[in-house]
């Protein structure tokens, strides 16, 4: 008697067991939409870029700060990672793309400091030398601080996540887009219309409509990282735009 309640929880398990694998089959099924946005993305941060890495890194009138060059190598990287492990689940690879999470997660932790001191150190050193006036400066810092915090918030999330691949590839999408910003910041003026946050909505809406138009639904990670994530852009557009008295002190105490 006592070996029936095992049975019936081993008979019950045994029962989930095709649903549980039909359901990750379709979650990696939808390794195509995930493997064609990446490529976008990427499309996105090259072009983007294009216009001002010559000009403003690789052979700037003024030398940058070394911090720039870090931030770049890691920014690039990331996007790689992101376009490599999207290729690996595409090709079939999910084991090497297992085996390779860890590691791109690690790497992605990395945005956050680095970023935060990019931005610092990107602030003072267009005030010293003149390239932007302090008001701007001090303004802007609202931008690049929305970003990695709300990219290290998502990334951390797909990483509690990574069990769930239809979650975790999810909410991987939404924290590479989110980086994406500053690229669609420097595209030609003829797409001025995709400059900042709405060239990154933009790549978000591809999902939900991937997700209502594939699933009939739109997936809970968007449901629940979507509204914050929207109003952090609201609220860092005010910061930069209005530029409150409050929020220029206390970039005075950041960048001077």
């Amino acid at each position: 008697m006592a070996s029936q309640p095992s049975t019936a929880a081993f008979e019950l398990a045994q029962a989930h067991e095709p649903l549980r694998q039909r359901s990750q089959s379709r979650a990696w099924r939808d390794g195509w939409f995930f493997f064609l946005a990446a490529w976008i993305i990427a499309a996105v941060v090259a072009s983007g870029f294009a216009q001002t890495l010559s000009e403003n890194l690789l052979h700037a009138a003024i030398p940058r700060p070394r911090i720039l060059w870090l931030h770049a190598a890691v920014f690039f990287g990331w996007i790689g990672v992101f376009l490599t492990q999207n290729t690996l689940v595409r090709a079939g690879r999910v084991r090497w793309h297992r085996s390779l999470g860890a590691a791109g997660l690690l790497f992605g932790a990395t945005m956050l400091p680095i970023g935060i001191a990019t931005s610092l150190a990107m602030g003072e050193f267009n005030v010293t030398h003149e390239l932007r006036d302090q008001s701007f400066a001090r303004a802007f810092l609202a931008i690049p601080f929305n970003d990695m915090i709300f990219f290290t918030g998502t990334l951390a999330a797909a990483a509690w996540w990574r069990k769930r691949p239809d979650a975790h590839r999810r909410l991987m999408f939404i924290a590479t887009c989110l980086l994406t910003a500053a690229a669609f910041a420097r595209l030609p003026f003829t797409i001025l219309a995709l400059r900042w946050y709405a060239g990154v909505d933009l790549l978000l809406l591809l999902g939900l409509v991937y997700d209502l138009v594939r699933h009939g639904r739109v997936h809970r990670a968007y449901v629940f990282a979507l509204p914050p994530i929207l109003g952090g852009q609201v609220l860092a557009m005010w910061l930069f735009l209005a530029r409150p008295h409050w929020w220029l002190a206390f970039g005075r105490h950041l960048i001077g």
